[in-house]
């Protein structure tokens, strides 16, 4: 069977997981196949390839990345830092920091790299050397990637965006964008409108195959008459303002057509690059959308619609000589929360996303509901490659950190096949079809909140992807379940395998979902809204969840201020039915860092205890050691007991306890850090012997603690961001300890959801649970 052909049999029995081919799939000789999916195989920050001496927390971002034609070396550009950085990726499972290249030293201290690319030996690196919006300038520096040092430089007449090279290496095209200034008013117009000149245009780079870049030649392609008015082509195809054209983003087919984006303008111009001449242009039309999120509430609610938008494109990539598909990003009047591909022979959209692109977010717990009302996922990069006879589109998901794989054999329908996700703001999308391998540059960082900016390394390859761990189902509406900031769990009374979790206080209403953990991954079938004593919804800052047996569940719920910490007792239709509050003393000394768990017992005779963990020290407590809450429910009463917390020495941090659950005779908590990233030290579970009576009134005994299980290896073997956040941690009815990860809602923080299945609760406390 031919590649080609064994790829469209697997990707016909996909999973709803979401990977290239369904497990268990047999070959010829009836022996089952192992799923075919692109693995994470690394996630290198950045800062880590910096300067001798400069400081660590200094902002420096992988925006655009390129790679050697021999596919072992990675040149990206940091903007933030000007400057272009070298990785070894020969090893793609340990990328390996080769150093930067500091433009300040070639031109000014404010130049800034906006693309990049590689031909033969040489990096061909577009600079911003813009003094002003009407002032644009840049040039593009050829770079040896033998010795780094410059060996040619053209000026580009204005300021660049991207760069793309033909196929045959006879040809480098160049948006010159000259991009608008946000808060200036154009005279009719109001603040940010086009036009702003002076107009964009594309610069060609004749490379003259086999000559020295001294020898090379750029010829500049016009967008606008001499005088500054439209080309009738422009103006005829609808182009927003044809007059100011801001040509974003370029890509060039095997017949030497470039394409281009004018993202402001929402349209689309293709250029014959031999002879420079423009050939046709479109407008990216509008779109309308139903089913997703437009209200930032703290609710994902798909049920709001955009109408007629722009769909303001930005990154194209040719899908093949007659289709090319395009990112809708949206700029200032659109955006469209997904991507089109469109026949480039008629202008005419041949195959639309619609709401799916975003709807993949959603149940893949990545969405960023505080992005609703904006441009929601912000589709921006987009990349095409062709692996083992399968062509692919790879679509980024700028606020939302992933990338989307789709399987375009078929260019007018395409079929999604995985997510993989990013650390924040995919950028560049680099496909490395000759390794197999596909790298994802990221352009946010942020040191204070210890998420940093990264390059992701993927392998197309046999085998089950760690992500995702879990995904939601569709609900009664056919939507998927909306969820993320999963901080609790607790086993399902009666059902070996499922769990539930709860939503914290990243969303609201407060809503208790169930998790099916014996499909992989786990998915989330069911949500129930928490509500008030009156019925009503609410949202509360649910840290902790348990299911009681008898019926209904128990909440720790964290306040704002110590008096705000509370049990919370629902039934089983999620009405609140009970609120215990913490003794006056105990909310007194506490901060906003209260209860982070709560698990419960009844003995034989009917009696509830509930046991329940706070965060960090209550204020007159001896350094270091944090309560465990015993509360009797029929006595109404609250004692205590002591926990002894590790210590750190980095600046900033701080240990604490995030979960508490029952297993046996004994208490398990997650004791962990505040770290993320490669700083992540301490994400572990301890147990204690459960006392089996109530501490003396005014005492806070120490309970020794027991080290059962190291989760850090566990959240490294994922090969991403290690995630700060390990919150969630029970013993399901099956015997399995599970874990989960808090995602903040993408909150300062990747939005990765880890959803761990530990193993058997006898492996890890030694004994069943």
């Amino acid at each position: 069977m031919s590649p080609k052909r064994t790829y469209a049999a697997l990707a016909a029995l996909s999973l709803a997981a979401g990977t290239l081919a369904a497990a268990g799939v047999a070959n010829a000789d009836h022996r089952p196949q192992r799923p075919v999916a692109f693995q994470r195989t690394a996630t290198y920050p950045v800062f880590q390839n910096r300067p001798a001496g400069e400081d660590t927390a200094s902002e420096t971002v992988a925006e655009i990345s390129a790679v050697s034609e021999d596919g072992r070396t990675l040149v990206y550009t940091d903007a933030a830092a000007r400057r272009i950085g070298f990785l070894d990726i020969r090893h793609a499972e340990r990328p390996r920091g080769l150093g930067t290249l500091s433009l300040a030293q070639l031109g000014d201290a404010e130049d800034e790299p906006t693309s990049v690319s590689v031909v033969g030996q040489y990096v061909l690196v577009v600079v911003n050397t813009s003094a002003s919006h009407t002032a644009p300038s840049g040039r593009l520096d050829v770079i040896s990637l033998r010795d780094r040092k410059r060996v040619a430089s053209f000026d580009l007449g204005g300021q660049p965006d991207s760069i793309a090279i033909s196929k045959d290496k006879r040809y480098a095209a160049i948006a010159i964008e000259n991009e608008r200034d946000e808060e200036a008013t154009p005279p009719g117009g109001e603040e940010g409108d086009l036009p702003q000149l002076p107009a964009g245009f594309v610069q060609i780079v004749d490379l003259k195959s086999g000559s020295s870049p001294a020898g090379w030649r750029t010829r500049a392609v016009p967008l606008t008459h001499a005088d500054g008015t439209a080309l009738p082509t422009l103006a005829a195809a609808g182009i927003t303002e044809p007059t100011d054209p801001e040509p974003e983003y370029v890509s060039v087919n095997s017949r030497n057509q470039l394409a281009l984006t004018l993202q402001e303008n929402n349209g689309v111009v293709l250029i014959d690059l031999p002879t420079g001449r423009i050939t046709k242009a479109f407008s990216a039309g509008t779109a309308s959308v139903g089913g997703i999120d437009t209200v930032e509430d703290g609710t994902i609610d798909l049920t709001g619609s955009i109408t007629d938008v722009p769909r303001e494109p930005d990154a194209l990539g040719w899908i093949d000589d007659r289709y090319l598909a395009t990112a809708n990003e949206g700029d200032w009047r659109g955006g469209t929360r997904g991507w089109s591909v469109f026949d480039s022979r008629t202008g005419k959209v041949v195959w639309d996303a619609g709401n799916s692109f975003e709807r993949l977010a959603v149940r893949y717990g990545l969405f960023n509901e505080g992005r609703s009302e904006n441009k929601g996922t912000e589709p921006e990069g987009l990349a095409i490659a062709e692996y083992d006879g399968v062509r692919y589109a790879f679509v980024g998901s700028e606020r939302s950190n992933f990338v989307a794989v789709y399987d375009i054999s078929r260019p007018t329908r395409p079929v999604f096949r995985q997510v993989l996700p990013t650390t924040n703001g995919p950028e560049g999308l680099l496909p490395i079809p000759s390794r197999g391998l596909l790298a994802v540059s990221s352009e946010e960082d942020d040191a204070e909140a210890g998420v940093r900016a990264s390059v992701s390394v993927f392998r197309l390859g046999k085998g089950t992807p760690a992500f995702p761990g879990i995904v939601s189902a569709p609900d009664s509406t056919g939507a998927p379940i909306g969820w993320g900031a999963l901080g609790a769990l607790s086993a399902v009374p009666g059902r070996p395998h499922q769990l539930y979790t709860v939503t914290d206080a990243a969303y609201s209403p407060t809503r208790i979902l169930t998790v099916d953990t014996a499909r992989r991954p786990a998915v989330i079938t069911r949500a129930l809204t928490v509500k008030d004593a009156a019925g009503q919804p609410v949202g509360y800052d649910a840290e902790g969840i348990f299911a009681r047996p008898q019926g209904g569940y128990w909440l720790a719920v964290e306040g704002k201020t110590g008096a705000g910490n509370q049990l919370v007792r629902l039934d089983r239709d999620g009405v609140t039915q009970q609120v215990v509050s913490l003794p006056a003393d105990v909310a007194a000394g506490l901060g906003g860092q209260g209860f982070e768990g709560v698990t419960a017992t009844t003995d034989r005779h009917g009696r509830e205890v509930v046991w329940a963990a706070l965060q960090r020290e209550v204020k007159t407590d001896p350094a270091g050691i944090v309560r465990l809450g015993r509360y009797d429910v029929q006595a109404g009463t609250w004692s205590w007991y002591g926990y002894r917390l590790g210590t750190t020495t980095t600046p900033g941090d701080w240990i604490g306890l995030s979960e508490i659950t029952v297993v046996g005779d004994k208490l398990a908590v997650i004791e962990r850090d505040k770290l993320n990233g490669p700083a992540a030290k301490v994400k572990r579970i301890y147990t204690v012997d459960m006392p089996k009576s109530a501490a003396p009134s005014g005492s806070l005994p120490v309970l020794p603690k027991k080290l059962a299980h190291d989760v850090l290896p566990d959240l490294r073997a994922t090969n991403g961001w290690t995630q700060e956040k390990l919150e969630g941690l029970t013993v399901a009815g099956n015997g399995d300890v599970y874990a989960v990860t808090d995602n903040d809602a993408l909150d300062d923080a990747t939005g990765e959801t880890v959803f761990l299945d530990l193993g058997s609760s006898k492996r890890i406390f030694g004994r069943r649970g």
